[in-house]
């Protein structure tokens, strides 16, 4: 996938657990994890917004494009 998720780069600079993270912003870890594992299809911009207040961050932390990679294109 093309979108990259940073979450972790983000805990490890704020020194905060995944459940603390979970608690704060108010999902569940299970949930912060399929989107922090880079599994989730979609994020809700409420949801991105209380990441990005909690970890005192702007959405551009959180997550960035990468290039697809042509080596694993079909050909």
């Amino acid at each position: 996938m093309p979108i990259a998720v940073d979450i972790d780069v983000m805990l490890a600079r704020r020194k905060m657990s995944v459940g603390e993270l979970a608690e704060r912003v108010g999902i569940t870890p299970a949930n912060l994890a399929v989107l922090k594992n880079g599994r989730a299809k979609a994020v809700r911009f409420a949801t991105l917004a209380a990441l990005c207040e909690v970890l005192e961050c702007q959405p551009g932390d959180l997550l960035r494009w990468e290039a697809a990679d042509p080596a694993g294109a079909d050909g």
